[in-house]
């Protein structure tokens, strides 16, 4: 058997590895809508509150120190009074970003159709099953 092309130096398999707290991060609904939020460009918390419907503001500080700690957001604080605060992505924000607006791009197209787990019956045009000429009559 071949060698893959590359091993890389962490395997999100492993339980016991450290890109699982990364993965952990990414995989949370409130990082990833702020790291889209954040890759349209530079913004204050009051701005992200607002783009970012439904998050709270302490759930906002949190998981924006949590990225912030990841290295996927930086913080800029100006020498301004009254104080003012920006947040902004990273090298690695900006290597992450384009998968989590075609991930969000995906689930904008398909949440019609997909009903996750226990939120009751699918919607949209599979919701009474498969149709057309293949299906079981």
């Amino acid at each position: 058997m071949k060698p893959p092309f590359r091993t890389p130096p962490c395997d999100v398999m492993n339980p016991d590895c450290p890109a699982r707290a990364l993965l952990s991060l990414l995989a949370d609904k409130w990082s990833l809508l702020l790291i889209h939020a954040l890759s349209e460009g530079p913004a204050r918390t009051g701005a992200l509150r607002r783009r970012v419907g439904g998050i709270s503001e302490k759930m906002l500080v949190q998981t924006l120190r949590r990225l912030e700690t990841a290295q996927i957001v930086s913080r800029h604080a100006f020498n301004e009074v009254p104080p003012r605060v920006e947040y902004r992505l990273t090298e690695h924000g900006w290597s992450i970003s384009p998968v989590v607006t075609a991930l969000d791009a995906w689930v904008e197209e398909h949440a019609l159709e997909i009903s996750p787990a226990g939120t009751g019956a699918k919607r949209g045009p599979s919701a009474s099953g498969p149709s057309g000429p293949m299906a079981p009559r």
